[in-house]
């Protein structure tokens, strides 16, 4: 096959290099189009734009393949932990078990917050979205590290910054979740695991011995794992084009954060949740609904099913199912609305109209349904996404900066009026 792409333009032709990739994905490098030609490309959405060339992440929706740095995610789930899983997206190799040790243990030294966060985070209504909350605590890093903004810092101090966000982060989200709850913070226990250390700040009160169901804590942590990074999407692109202005990594990590808010992005468990409790509301015939998601006249979507990459199924949905059956089986909740989410799974499964259009159950619907188990309200849904994404986050930046890649400037086509004379007054 050629390496050459050609575009023919008012008699000119321009030749564009073409790259592979390490999977044989093939582009067209337009990066000196405009400087030949004066032309640009225009893609709404960037859906056919490759924004950087990466090491970290490989997905492939066709089939269905899902793997961090080379490793498969259906193996990752199984044999590792989500700090393991940081460390390889972040450095780029599984951590040996001494620093897999020296790792976790760097984590729980810098899980403690100053306590001036207190102050911001009693200036919060308690109505205030815990997004917005978390948002806000992760910008307030760089006041209290300034070092931090420094974009020439050596890698060592860029190190400490990673060490940092990662060890507060879980801290910062249980304190947003008890400023919406009204209770009283919990500090981090550092004889606990990353998951069951967060879990204990989320449902415990302060002095209140609190018992660590396993069960729960390798679910969590197997959510974690499946949420740790997703290619280019609207979030990490964030985190990138951000950090592209040498912005520092807590200042880009914020951004990506409120770009994960969205409910286009993060939102999608939330809304499944919120779709179970409309059916719950409407008597819970879940035949009637699954009837209303097949009828092309009718408004009504079915949430949580299906994806718009993955279009013969979600590799993370196959592994969380089983880590949902087995915390509804061990928490035994007894709640009407998973009882319709399990309807409408068998339902679908099932049913040829979905089996033939490939709309599956996927990570959102699994997740929700383990969120909504744990007693976790749904303005958390999102925040428990962001502590997942984070270390893909780190990992994106830490990627571009090391390149050395150009402030993300993309172009548009103006369509605006032409040069007017101002008007006379």
């Amino acid at each position: 096959m050629s390496d050459k792409a050609h575009i023919n333009f008012n008699d000119q032709t321009y030749e564009l290099p073409v790259i592979e990739g390490s999977e044989n994905e093939k582009a067209i490098d337009i990066s000196k189009l405009r400087g030949e030609s004066g032309l640009i490309t225009i893609d709404p959405g960037f859906k056919n734009t490759g924004s950087t060339k990466s090491e970290i992440t490989f997905l492939d929706g066709e089939k269905g393949i899902l793997r961090y740095r080379g490793y498969s995610i259906e193996d990752l789930a199984e044999k590792s932990s989500f700090i393991e899983v940081s460390y390889l997206l972040i450095y780029g190799d599984l951590p040996t078990p001494e620093q897999l040790s020296d790792f976790e243990n760097e984590i729980k030294l810098h899980t403690l917050v100053h306590e001036d966060i207190k102050k911001i985070l009693e200036g919060f209504p308690s109505n205030a979205h815990p997004m917005g909350v978390l948002s806000s605590l992760v910008t307030s890093l760089t006041a209290f590290y300034p070092k931090s903004l420094d974009p020439n810092r050596s890698a060592e101090a860029v190190d400490r910054s990673i060490i940092r966000i990662l060890a507060k982060m879980p801290t910062f989200a249980a304190w947003a979740y008890k400023n919406e709850v009204g209770h009283p913070v919990n500090y981090p226990d550092n004889n606990l695991d990353y998951c069951s250390n967060f879990l204990k700040m989320m449902f415990s009160l302060p002095s209140e011995n609190y018992d660590i169901d396993p069960v729960v804590a390798n679910a969590l942590d197997k959510l974690l794992i499946l949420h740790a990074d997703h290619e280019q999407n609207c979030s990490t692109s964030t985190v990138r084009i951000v950090g592209s202005s040498h912005a520092s990594l807590y200042a880009s990590i914020s951004a990506g954060i409120n770009a994960l808010w969205g409910p286009l992005h993060g939102g999608a468990n939330q809304a499944v949740i919120e779709m179970l409790e409309n059916i719950k509301k409407d008597g819970g015939d879940t035949k009637k609904w699954m009837a209303k998601a097949k009828d092309k006249d009718d408004p009504f979507r079915l949430m949580g099913f299906g994806h718009r990459v993955y279009k013969n199924f979600d590799p993370r949905a196959k592994i969380i199912k089983k880590a949902a059956d087995d915390v509804l089986e061990k928490l035994g909740v007894n709640d009407p609305i998973l009882d319709i989410a399990k309807g409408l799974e068998e339902e679908a499964l099932r049913d040829q109209y979905f089996v033939d259009r490939k709309l599956y159950p996927n990570v959102d619907f699994y997740s929700g349904i383990i969120y909504r188990a744990l007693g976790i309200p749904v303005e958390m849904f999102t925040v428990m996404f962001a502590i997942g994404r984070l270390p893909g986050w780190i990992a994106q930046w830490k990627e571009m900066r090391e390149n050395n890649e150009p402030i993300g400037r993309p172009r548009q086509v103006y369509t605006g009026h032409n040069v007017r004379p101002y008007p006379n007054k």
